[in-house]
């Protein structure tokens, strides 16, 4: 790749020479990634690129290939939809087939350097604040959040307990339970306890299943975007259900059926400090049985904003996401999913500390109909982060 085409070096910052004009902060897009979640996350990274203001901000698009690979790519968000039923993917935006960015790990020195093989590395400039569009394991998951903790540099969203809290499904329910904050029934099996005996832990399901009833939903403890979760109502799909679940996490959830109406709640953080959104309902997709990845994102039609709710059940859902977004210790943004349960009680499902971001997603709409535009909510997040300082804080 031509030296022409890379992002070139922003200028000095205004210290080291009075005589300089102040530059624009650099802001790190950084998307894709490891996880099964990789198309997705490329998606929403494309929403994002689209949407930031660059008269205010310089914008370097960093890509994680599957393979771990982070790969410098192409500036095109029109290249990043979904396009014919199909996600898209870093390997197919990347500039290069072998070039590598890599990020700084001194606290002192965040300067992105770009390499390829038999060429002379490039530096590519200082980054102020990375927006880390990567949606599960290997980057919302607290393991991304943690290197640029080590680096010194700002980024937006939940730090690195919250990320890991917000994505394992087992421990987000134990610290919610552990607030007073209500959840369904459910069970683990962990993947020591499936590898040493399938037979007692197939036991312990069909005591849960005895206990709440079927249909079961068996799901990746540690996975979003509804990629890898089965709706069983017998034993007869159990084994198959697991096997799915474990090829995207070796531990697995198990949850109860709960009937009642999906309500989903966003929260922000202000200067004042977090606040919730107006809420939404996700209507059932009538070609599906249940809210799956297709349902989500192929298929969805479009959820009700704001839900159609009582003053009293609006209230009720805004305070309860917001006290989940300070029981996990969340930062900068979080998407709060609830059930209304035929009884009329709200019953917490789980967090997102990413939550999907393309304009049709429903977090920004709910804070479009709140009065934030997703341009401004782009510009939110990274300004807070900006602000907010990395290490104990």
């Amino acid at each position: 790749m031509s030296s022409e085409n890379l992002p070139q070096s922003p200028k000095a910052r205004p210290e080291q020479s009075s005589e300089l004009p102040l530059r624009k902060p650099r802001v790190a897009v950084v998307f894709g990634g490891r996880s099964s979640e990789h198309g997705i996350s490329v998606v929403t990274a494309g929403a994002v690129l689209r949407a930031i203001d660059r008269t205010k901000y310089d914008v370097l698009p960093i890509g994680i290939t599957t393979d771990g690979r982070w790969a410098l790519t192409a500036d095109d968000p029109d290249r990043m939809a979904i396009t014919d039923r199909q996600v898209p993917n870093v390997d197919a935006l990347a500039e290069s087939a072998d070039g590598g960015v890599v990020m700084p790990l001194d606290p002192g020195n965040r300067e992105v350097v770009y390499s390829e093989p038999g060429s002379v590395p490039k530096a590519l400039g200082d980054v102020d604040v990375v927006f880390p569009m990567l949606h599960g394991p290997y980057g919302e998951d607290g393991t991304l959040q943690g290197l640029l903790e080590l680096s010194g540099v700002p980024y937006v969203g939940a730090g690195v307990l919250a990320s890991a809290v917000g994505q394992d499904k087992e421990y987000m329910k134990r610290v919610f339970t552990s607030f007073g904050l209500p959840v369904g029934p459910y069970l683990v099996i962990r993947p020591r306890e499936w590898d040493r005996d399938q037979q007692a832990a197939r036991k312990k399901i069909a005591e849960f299943a005895g206990e709440h009833g079927w249909p079961l939903f068996i799901k990746p403890a540690r996975g979003g975007s509804s990629m890898g979760i089965t709706k069983v109502d017998s034993f007869e799909g159990l084994d198959e259900a697991i096997d799915e679940a474990r090829r995207h996490d070796p531990k697995i959830l198990i949850e109860s059926l709960l009937r009642g109406r999906e309500i989903e709640c966003g929260v922000l953080e202000f200067e004042d400090g977090p606040r919730a959104s107006v809420p939404a309902e996700i209507p059932p997709v009538q070609s599906h049985d249940y809210y799956d990845f297709e349902a989500k994102y192929i298929d969805s039609t479009p959820g009700i904003v704001p839900a159609p709710l009582t003053p009293e059940q609006t209230a009720e859902i805004q305070r309860l996401a917001v006290d989940a977004f300070e029981a996990t210790s969340c930062e900068g943004l979080v998407r709060a999913d609830f059930f209304l349960t035929e009884d009329g009680k709200f019953v917490i499902n789980e967090i997102n500390t990413m939550p999907g971001f393309t304009p049709i997603s429903m977090y920004p709409k709910m804070w479009e109909a709140s009065g934030v535009s997703y341009p401004e909510l782009v510009d939110r997040l990274v300004q807070a982060a900006l602000n907010r300082s990395t290490g104990l804080r």
